[in-house]
Parts: C-alpha cells; structure tokens; sequence
C-alpha cells in the first residue's frame, strides 16, 4: 500500500475516534470492519434465504400466490425507516444503534424502553432464526423430524454463530462477507436454476390466490401474509450496531443501511417469485397435504443429493443470519451496561481487549435465545410465535426511534452529520411513521378465533409484558438515571469532526444528499 493512502486511513480514523470523543466516548472496539463487510453484516441479518425460507409456507397458506407484493410494500416502507436512521447514525455513530440513537435524539426513560424492547425481540429474533434452520439442518445430518430434533439443531447452529463470533470483529466481518456471497449466489443459483427446469406456471398467478383467503375477504388474507415482508426487511439497523468498529461511519454506515434494502430486498423477492413459480399445487400447500412446499420444490428440482446440498447452502445463510444477530444484541447488551442501565452492568459491560469483543454480553446473547429454543418444546407452532414477536418487537423498537427524531425535528433537530436527507427529512420521516405503526398493528392483530383468548392476542400480550416489566423495572430500580453519558442533546450537537484529509467517497444515489 503507497505512503499517501495509509496517512489518508489513519487520519480518517483519527476522526472517527474524534468524534466518538466528542459524543462523550472512548471506544474500546477495533476498527477493523470496512464497508463491504459492514453491508455484508446487514445483509447476513436481513438474510433473504432466511427469510422466505423460513415464512414461504406461512404466508403462502395465508392468501397464496399474491402474497409476493407485501414483500414490495415493506420493503419501500423499510427503506423510509432506514434513510430516517442513516442521519441519525450519522450524527451518533455509537455502539447499540437504537438505543443510544434514541438516547441521545429525547432522553434516557425513553432510550431505557427503546433499549429493552428491542433487547428482547432481538433476542426471541435469534431463537427464532436458530429454529428455523433446526429442520434443514435435522434434513442433512438424517434426524427424523421431531420436536426434539429441531431443538436440538437449533441449539447447535446458535452455539456455532456463538464461537464465531467470540472470534473478534475480523472473524466476524470475515463471516459475514463469506455469508453474504454464499448466501447471494446459492439464491441467484437456486432461484435461476427453479425457474429454468421447476417453472409450473406464469406470472398470472401472483394475481390469484387460489381460494386462500376461505370466507374471509382476500384483504384480511394478505395483511395476514404480509408478515413474510415484516419479517424480512429489518437487518439494515446491525450496519449501525458496530458503528464503533466501522471506520467512517458516517459515510459507510448509510451506504451499508441503503445496500442492504436495495440487494438484500431484490434477492428475497426473486427468491420468493422463483418458490412460487416452482409450486406444482397450490391446492396441497393451501390445505396442508403439501406441509413444507420448499423442501418438496428443493427436492424436486435437485434431487435427493442436490437438495441437500443447497440445503447445506441453506444452513450456511442461517448461521450467518444468527451470528449477525447475535452481534447486534452483544453490542446493544453492551452499550446498555456501558451506561449502567441494567442490573449486572458491570459484568456484562466487561471488554476482551485481546479479541475486542465485550465476551459476557456476547454469551447472555447466546443463553437466553438456548432458553427461548427449548421452552418453545411446550408452544404450539412455536416458530410462528417467535418470529411474530420478534418482528413487532423489532418494528417497535424501530418506530420509538422514528418518533423520537420526528419530535427533535419539530423541537428544532437539524441533522449534523456527514448524510443528510435535506428537504426531504420531514416527509420521509413522516412516511416511515405511519408505515411503522400500520405494520406493528398489523402483525399484533389476533387472526386465530378458535385458539383460547390468550393464544389468539399472544404477540399483542408478549408486547404488553415486555413493555409493562420494562415500566416496573424502571420504575423500582430507576436505573436510566445511572451513567454519565449525554442524553436529550440531539439538537444541541456540535457537527461531527471533520479532518481536512480525511477520505471523501462519493455517496451513492438515494434521494438524499450526503454532507461533508
């Protein structure tokens, strides 16, 4: 590498550490994770194989065919949520996203709540990754399908994301972009090889649901369905989870948030019309003789061995979908205990310099989503339920922050950082609001009748107990007050620090203007 480039990286890095000093922070973190991995981290999280894969049946029981458009729907409303949060992180590029985000844009009761939901759908998010894969891995190694072996493999590919990633950044931005290209080529692959040799039908039948809809309207249906894009199009927030590790963040992590939508949406709907298009009966998945349409499509078109091994190509995206997870919630854990916002924060809040990971955050992270996948033994369709809860949890978490920085605009926030949305700032922010709590009401509405009243309104009660211990828990240990980290100053922020040979990469086109 020439002399003139490594000035240019050291200095931008000395900007970086200038900023985060300015913000009240000294981080402890390394920054070793460059812009192609920072993408591949959210695009790993977003995880289009996972997915479909994992909601393909599910949404395509609901209301057949046309459930593919909800996957265009949440993805422009997501890439609202993620423009709002590409100034805020540029502004505040600190370790936790959310959370200090939310912090720092209102106060701390509101960053403490902000925190604590997305802490627990974060962590009910990975269990419910790890028991997603438990089937194909159960699938590989010849288990006979059961409960227990689903358990079981979901146990063992969250204690291989776990290893991972106690590696260190570089492990894990090695990962992740070893993730992101298995995981983008096995979907380009797979989903040109279905459509070439698998395709049953046109696409007329992304029009016709097939009678999915029963003695409801197809409305109910679809909305209904739509938890298939609820639950893909988040992931883009980890890009700002590391920030800390990211060398100029406030240029790199917008660009990241921004790829993840646009690549990681394309590749989940190609994915999901490529699936549709390879069906042979709608009728048998709809009614449930056809259980598990991708395993039976796989099969088909690659035969025992082949669909193993895409299957195995399935697993590589899973545990990258995990590990990716498991990242954002030790670095939330940690950012909360760093500001002393929870009980044991001295113990979680705890850094191995040597592998610059905080290692006691990064195993909570592991222990209780190992709890939520062995309890769910005792759940009906307990991977419903975990993947409902995560994703409004998720979408909770996302809104506070939404609100939080539309209140600092209207309070007089003018975003300082290096992107910035302009004249556009109030009505994107406006737009990822009512996307946000249209979908959260949506995916918390009781669809299932005939179930008992508390597994009918079970996301909805799962919300209100998160949010109520979250309350009583502040209200008796009042720990938002601890800590001296700066809250509520969004407004008052001074402009990020700027060196005058720092780089200057050109912005992608968004919408939006990138300020320097």
């Amino acid at each position: 590498m020439s002399q003139i480039p490594t000035q240019r990286l050291d200095d931008a890095i000395s900007d970086d550490d200038a900023q985060l000093a300015a913000l009240g922070f000294e981080s402890e973190f390394k920054r070793e994770m460059s812009l192609w991995a920072n993408f591949s981290l959210g695009f790993t999280y977003l995880s289009p194989v996972v997915g479909i894969y994992t909601v393909f049946a599910i949404a395509l029981v609901a209301a057949g065919p046309p459930m593919v458009w909800s996957l265009l729907i949440a993805g422009v409303g997501q890439f609202l949520v993620a423009l709002v949060f590409s100034e805020v992180v540029a502004q505040f590029p600190l370790a936790g996203g959310v959370y200090p985000w939310a912090r720092r844009l209102w106060g701390r009761k509101w960053a403490w709540m902000t925190g604590w939901v997305y802490l627990f759908a974060l962590l009910a998010t990975i269990a419910g990754v790890a028991y997603g894969a438990g089937p194909f891995v159960a699938t590989v190694v010849g288990f006979t399908p059961s409960v227990s072996a689903t358990i079981l493999c979901a146990l063992a590919v969250l204690i291989l994301a776990t290893v991972i990633n106690f590696g260190g950044t570089k492990i894990l931005a090695y990962a992740a972009i070893f993730g992101f290209a298995a995981e983008l080529v096995g979907a380009l692959v797979v989903g040109i090889w279905l459509l070439v040799t698998e395709r049953h039908h046109g696409l007329g039948v992304l029009f016709d649901s097939f009678g999915a809809q029963g003695s409801h309207s197809f409305l109910y249906a679809f909305l209904a369905a739509s938890l298939i894009g609820v639950f893909q199009y988040y992931g883009f927030e980890a890009c700002g989870d590391v920030a800390e590790e990211v060398k100029n963040p406030g240029i790199q992590i917008p660009k990241s948030m921004r790829r993840t939508i646009y690549i990681g949406g394309a590749a989940a709907t190609f994915v999901c019309l490529s699936l549709i298009l390879s069906v042979v009966d709608f009728g048998a998945v709809i009614s449930g003789e056809d259980s598990d349409p991708v395993a039976t499509i796989l099969n088909d078109a690659f035969g025992p061995l082949g669909s193993k091994i895409v299957i195995v190509i399935v697993l590589i995206s899973f545990v990258s979908c995990a590990l990716s997870l498991q990242a954002a919630a030790s670095r939330l854990i940690y950012s909360y205990a760093r500001d002393g916002m929870i009980a044991g924060s001295r113990l979680w809040s705890k850094f191995d310099h040597h592998r610059a990971v905080p290692p006691y955050a990064l195993l909570f992270a592991a222990v209780v989503p190992g709890i939520l996948i062995i309890g769910s033994a005792v759940s009906t369709d307990a991977l419903t339920k975990l993947i409902s809860f995560g994703a409004i949890g998720i979408y909770i978490a996302f809104q506070m922050v939404v609100f939080a920085a539309l209140r600092a605009r209207i309070k007089g926030w003018i975003p300082k950082g290096k992107y910035q949305l302009g004249k556009w700032a109030m009505p994107v922010n406006l737009g990822a609001l009512v996307y946000g709590v249209a979908a959260i009401i949506n995916i918390s509405w009781p669809r299932t009748p005939d179930a008992p009243w508390y597994d009918n309104y079970i996301v909805a009660l799962l919300c209100a107990a998160v949010i109520g211990s979250g309350l009583l828990y502040m209200a008796l240990a009042r720990s938002h007050n601890n800590g001296t980290a700066p809250f509520g100053d969004a407004i008052s922020t001074r402009p990020s620090f700027t060196h005058s040979t720092s780089p200057d990469p050109q912005p992608e086109p968004a919408g939006a203007t990138d300020a320097h």
